[in-house]
């Protein structure tokens, strides 16, 4: 895969990751199921792992393309920003969407 496959493939996963917390009642998506649904503070806990576990994807594909280079806290501070911003249609779906029933 090339480098511009492996940041398109990082993207797709923070993509996926972010909304993740807010479309299923799992923890994690493979943990048990929390009934009748998750609090907001265990869907934010998960954003944070799942911010970490893309960042560790996004390093180890770093590596192996072979251009790993220091981050500093701004390098940071914008990827969480960013990986909110990604999160932002499935905590509208989850808690500003009425639906019907």
């Amino acid at each position: 895969m090339t480098q511009s496959g492996f940041i398109w493939l990082v993207i797709l996963a923070a993509c996926v990751a972010a909304n993740l917390p807010f479309v299923n009642q799992r923890i994690l998506a493979v943990g048990p199921a929390l009934a009748p649904h998750k609090k907001l503070l265990v869907r934010l806990s998960e954003l944070v792992v799942l911010y970490f576990l893309v960042g560790g994807l996004a390093w180890v594909l770093e590596q192996r393309v072979g251009q790993r280079a220091p981050q500093g806290w701004e390098f940071y501070a914008i990827t969480a920003s960013l990986f909110i911003t990604l999160a932002f249609p499935g905590f509208v779906y989850r808690y500003l969407v009425r639906r019907r029933r």
